[in-house]
């Protein structure tokens, strides 16, 4: 128990140091290219922390567990926005650009209603709970959406004004690289490590997969948005997480269904998509009030989270 708990320590050190070169290096990198730190922080910062997410389900559809590459996915959106944002405005307010309202976040929405959609058989057609080959390929498809609006994105520019200095471009995409494997082999350690402790204390296998993986698979989303938020770099922190969500939805489930087949006998609660669909909503109201996420709201969401996960522990 004395290792597990040592390497627990290390992984952690491991998965913040990591986060924290990661975050100065793709902020760099942006600022060589002259494109959007928001655009950073929607494809390489989203799409890298997303690593975890992606490896669970690959691993989970090959040994015929399928709810839990739609656990893992459910789970993760919800932990996204309602902790790891929620945990993150506590630092500072996060400042949400104009461009995020009117186009990421109305895109996310969609998304996430489509997967709802996909994922209610029984409430559409009442036929039995399938996620088919053809849904994965139906949230590829509008993932290609996804991608035709960053391509239109990395054409524009940043001020030609700014004055900000940058690492040069080799150093910025060895920092990216480097804190991007040390997130993950981080984040890889914390989960083990915990998952053996969890084991040795006698907690069910199915309390850890609810727990442990859920909250260990976005535990690189949430120390990189934690760091890029005590930065400042607030397109980071909310792209990082908005990102992470369609990719989620797009990449994490879309890849693996579309090419390994399809997932029959879902069981989930509708509450769960319930809550999925309701934070990325609240995200949008809260960022359209005032154009950023304060601590007040930053505490609704955190609210909803424990109430939310506490009902999963208890009918856990």
């Amino acid at each position: 128990m004395f290792v597990q708990i040592i390497l627990l320590i290390v992984g952690f050190i491991v998965l913040i140091k990591g986060a924290d070169i990661f975050v100065d290096g793709s902020s760099s990198i942006a600022g060589n290219f002259k494109v959007s730190k928001m655009l950073i922080g929607l494809t390489i910062v989203s799409f890298g922390t997303s690593a975890p997410e992606l490896a669970v389900s690959i691993k989970s559809l090959l040994s015929n567990s399928g709810d839990i590459v739609l656990g893992n996915v459910i789970g993760s959106n919800i932990l996204n926005i309602l902790l790891i944002l929620g945990v993150s405005s506590l630092f500072h307010s996060l400042n949400v650009k104009n461009n995020t309202v009117r186009k990421e976040l109305p895109i996310t929405i969609l998304i996430t209603t489509l997967f709802v959609a996909l994922l209610s058989d029984n409430l559409i057609n009442h036929t039995k709970n399938n996620f088919t080959r053809g849904d994965g390929i139906t949230l590829l498809l509008f993932f290609l959406i996804f991608i035709y609006y960053l391509i239109s994105m990395a054409r524009k520019k940043i001020d030609p004004e700014e004055t900000e200095e940058y690492m040069s471009l080799p150093k910025s995409l060895l920092f990216t690289i480097i804190g991007l494997i040390a997130i993950v082999l981080g984040s890889n350690l914390v989960v083990d490590s915990a998952s053996a402790l969890a084991k040795l204390l006698g907690i069910s296998e199915k309390m850890i997969a609810l727990t442990i993986i859920a909250l260990g698979t976005s535990l690189p989303e949430l120390v990189t948005s934690v760091t890029a938020t005590k930065k400042g770099e607030y397109d980071i922190a909310i792209g990082n997480v908005v990102g992470s969500n369609i990719f989620n939805l797009g990449i994490v489930i879309g890849v693996p269904v579309a090419l390994l087949g399809g997932i029959s006998k879902v069981s989930f609660n509708a509450i769960d998509l319930i809550v999925m669909l309701l934070s990325v909503i609240l995200l949008f109201i809260f960022s359209y009030n005032d154009k950023k996420i304060t601590k007040k709201e930053g505490i609704i969401f955190l609210i909803l989270f424990i109430l939310y996960y506490s009902y999963v522990i208890y009918m856990g």
